[in-house]
């Protein structure tokens, strides 16, 4: 297989089924589609847990997150275990990272990068410690504002994208030609389309308000009853202001960021063309996780449906099948092997056990004998839970409470619970047997606590983190946060 560049495009909060290329009959997202038609697009990608922090940990590490052990968005990644930049630049090749990373703190050696441009980390160093706080879940009043705010406008997120955009562009024409001895890896994190929902005038306007389609199972008496769900709509209670005006401007202001994203990667596949770096480059395009956008009367993240966990992942370039759909599971942790194989660069043995498989062999047919893992322990979560698939089955365990069965091929939205039907017992006891192999799940949940009771000692105590309150996400460089 040649060895080429690697541009990987990763956003923030996209849901997998806001995008031309993946049937929505409505969003435009024509760079994308491009993208998929001349690559593979992966239908059953997913993260590895549906929040920013430890979903991007699990991407460098390519380390699941209670092996890495960075649990909600206050434990972030801090340059160990080693990332697939520590393994590229051992062998020579430049490594590069511009924009939102949500790791500890910018020091690009340690993260794994020759070169860090306006990177986004956790806040201060410490993140979101609110969430370290699950004893008794905290109500999260800065939630109340996605709703209120949904609209067209700017945002310190809008113009941080553009920013990123214009610096890709700049590495691609003035630094790459730099680094042409080896093969190198460009990261690029674009923060859309994550909350707020504003999005820019000219993006908004391609969605007008009542034609945007209405959220699956959103009226009160069809959203599903679960304890873990519950729990989570008291604490994350970003529904609670929401009214049909308000719903159908969030979900349009949701639209016009992932048109607005897929503008920008544009921008940065043009000037791949322009700098003639196209023929030696492949692209990944991902998310580090999905959005619930409304249905079942959630938003946000945070939980195992394919809204949330669920996320795009699209391939192209040199020894990439065109025009492919793949239907095999893939997470963010196939991203660490898919960089050393798309370099040429040898296989370190001290990864011989990573879980991932190069998206690459994949995507060209070599099928894995392996059980994918997305996990959960952070913000609004009473309990560990945990997913698997099992074929056409997604299994969802939670420590202690009734588990979820869906059969995806069936029921694609996830609409009826198969876990409380006799005639699945069997099914479940094997999918619980193939989640045990992967992780012991109650053993996870205990390191979890006990070492987010440890960080919530080290930053003052429950009582003074409480007091502190929330910032409702990350800042942008040179922006301050406000907390609720």
């Amino acid at each position: 297989m040649k060895p080429t560049n690697l541009l990987f495009i990763l956003s923030d909060e996209h849901n997998r089924r806001v995008a031309g290329c993946y049937g929505h009959p409505m969003v435009r997202t024509p760079h994308l589609d491009a993208l998929a038609a001349r690559g593979t697009r992966f239908t059953s990608a997913y993260t590895n847990c549906p929040i920013c922090v430890p979903a991007r940990a699990s991407f460098a590490t390519g380390r699941y997150v209670h092996q890495v052990r960075c649990w909600d968005n206050a434990i972030a990644y801090h340059g160990k275990p080693a990332s697939w930049g520590h393994r590229l630049m051992e062998q020579g090749h430049h490594v590069a990272a511009i924009g939102k990373l949500h790791y500890q703190d910018s020091k690009p050696q340690v993260n794994g990068f020759n070169e860090e441009v306006l990177p986004l980390h956790i806040l201060n160093g410490v993140g979101d410690l609110l969430g370290l706080i699950r004893d008794e879940l905290p109500r999260r009043a800065g939630s109340l504002k996605l709703g209120p705010e949904a609209g067209p406008g700017e945002s310190e997120y809008t113009h941080y994208d553009r920013s990123i955009a214009d610096e890709a562009v700049k590495w691609l024409k003035h630094s790459a030609p730099k680094h042409r001895g080896k093969p190198w890896a460009l990261y690029v994190g674009f923060v859309s389309p994550h909350f707020p929902l504003i999005a820019p005038p000219q993006f908004y306007g391609l969605y007008p308000e009542d034609q945007v389609p209405w959220p699956d199972m959103y009226a009160p008496a069809d959203r599903p009853r679960h304890p873990f769900i519950d729990a989570m709509r008291k604490c994350l209670c970003f529904d609670e202001p929401f009214d049909e005006p308000m719903v159908r401007r969030a979900i349009a202001a949701y639209f016009g960021l992932v048109s607005f994203l897929d503008d920008n990667i544009g921008t940065l596949l043009r000037a791949l063309e322009e700098t003639g770096l196209a023929q030696d480059t492949r692209i990944v395009y991902s998310s580090d996780h999905g959005d619930n956008l409304g249905t079942r009367g959630l938003w946000g993240k945070s939980t195992m449906y394919e809204e949330s966990a669920g996320i795009p992942m699209i391939m192209a370039g040199p020894d990439v099948p065109a025009g492919r759909m793949c239907n095999t599971p893939v997470t963010l942790a196939d991203g660490f092997p898919t960089f050393i194989q798309a370099l040429g660069a040898r296989p370190d043995p001290r990864d011989r056990d990573l879980p991932g498989v190069s998206l690459l062999d994949i995507a060209q047919g070599r099928v894995p004998e392996r059980t994918i893992l997305s996990e959960y322990h952070a913000a609004g979560a009473i309990t560990a839970s945990y997913m698997i698939r099992h074929g056409r089955f997604k299994y969802i365990h939670y420590v202690g409470l009734p588990p979820m069965l869906f059969d995806l091929v069936a029921d694609s939205h996830e609409r009826k619970d198969l876990a409380r039907e006799p005639a699945y017992e069997k099914l479940i006891a094997e999918c619980e047997a193939r989640l045990r192999s992967v992780v012991d799940p109650e053993a996870a949940d205990r390191q979890a606590r006990a070492d987010q009771r440890m960080h919530i000692e080290k930053n003052g105590g429950k009582a003074a983190i409480i007091k502190r309150g929330h910032a409702r996400y990350s800042p942008p460089p040179g922006a301050k946060a406000t907390y609720f």
